[in-house]
């Protein structure tokens, strides 16, 4: 037998035996991740579902915690792959044993609502649901907690320099009982990390992608689309695509610092820029005015006496519009550092929504 051929067997033996033990290794470590149990609260949401839906496709032991109530249409393509736990993070007696045995834990469940109407439910879900969901997680031993909250917890600004994590919490007297609650549930994060909970706080953006059927940021999607924003407020947002929020939250779990919040957004773009985006990508134009805050007030006052409202979009009232006339602009740079976050141009999330409302026949 010749060297070459020595060496050849000796090379694919060693080559053959280093596959088995890699092959070996992957096994091991993918039981390890599908051993994982994993409870995600808020999974008929908009992030909560695409969260679920990602885990379920890796094959995680994925359980979703639900109310009777709830309505599944959102998990429908991944139900066969979760297991539904029934219980109301209002409710703390209907928790016990929900966490028990149970390794990580997303903190979803939310209430949005821009305006003062539900201030009492409001205060209920995202302040009592979360110290209720923190308390019996930390209670059962989980291994680490990501609590997802929201740019309003951030702050709001009269310039146009972002906020970062760092920033103190400011909305500018702007009266908005959703921001207050979300801030406050990060106050019991903290609270719950000095009584040694491991928790990861993920803050998102404003939330554009498919999936979203209850027109959260989707809303100002279908309102270009059908007309109904003749004007528009004189502030801007920060954007992001759900899927990137997704990936976001599971880096977090993976390698966040206890402790810590990581804002995940994109583009910080202001209401005209993002108006005449939507016009771009549905293909349908409407002369769209600036309308400053005072003017506003005007125009909705005139309305409660004269005037069709079903020609104008829902998001139009005094609270959202408020906000939306001063910046929820901020910086991403600690989640791009730390948790690897990617960047993709808003207007991909702007046609991937709409494409996906049309595909669905939700535009009617």
């Amino acid at each position: 037998m010749s060297v070459s051929n020595r060496f050849a067997k000796v090379f694919f033996r060693e080559r053959s035996g280093f596959r088995s033990e890699l092959q070996r290794i992957t096994i091991i470590t993918r039981q390890t991740l599908v051993g994982k149990k994993i409870v995600v609260t808020g999974g008929t949401g908009f992030i909560g579902s695409r969260l679920i839906s990602r885990l379920a496709d890796e094959g995680m032991d994925v359980h979703a915690l639900v109310r009777k109530s709830s309505d599944l249409i959102s998990l429908k393509e991944c139900l066969h792959k979760i297991t539904l736990v029934y219980g109301d993070v209002t409710n703390a007696s209907t928790l016990e044993g929900v966490f028990d045995g149970v390794d990580e834990v997303y903190h979803i469940a939310g209430l949005t609502y821009m305006g003062s109407r539900k201030n009492d439910l409001l205060k209920h879900i995202n302040i009592d649901g979360t110290r209720n969901v923190l308390d019996a997680s930390r209670k059962a031993g989980v291994r680490r907690v990501v609590h997802t909250s929201s740019i309003t917890a951030v702050g709001l600004s009269d310039s146009k320099k972002p906020l970062d994590e760092n920033s103190p919490w400011d909305f500018c007297n702007v009266k908005l009982e959703y921001a207050s609650t979300k801030h406050v549930a990060e106050q019991i994060v903290a609270e719950e990390v000095r009584k040694g909970l491991d928790c990861v706080i993920v803050v998102p953006a404003f939330v554009f992608g498919a999936g979203d059927i209850n027109f959260n940021a989707g809303r100002i999607i279908k309102d270009v689309y059908h007309r109904k924003l003749p004007f528009y407020p004189l502030g801007g947002v920060c954007v992001v695509d759900v899927e990137i929020v997704v990936d976001c939250l599971i880096a977090a779990m993976a390698k966040g610092r206890t402790g810590e919040r990581y804002i995940v957004g994109g583009d910080n773009v202001s209401y005209k820029e993002l108006a005449q985006k939507i016009m771009k990508v549905t293909g349908v134009y409407q002369k769209s005015l600036p309308l400053p805050l005072w003017a506003a007030k005007v125009i909705n006052y005139g309305l409660k006496y004269v005037g069709d409202r079903q020609k104008i979009s829902k998001l139009f009232n005094m609270s959202m519009f408020a906000v939306a006339s001063k910046f929820l602009y901020v910086d991403s740079s600690k989640a791009k550092r730390e948790l690897g976050m990617r960047y993709e141009p808003f207007e991909l999330s702007i046609r991937r929504t709409f494409e996906w409302y049309r595909e669905q026949k939700m535009l009617n």
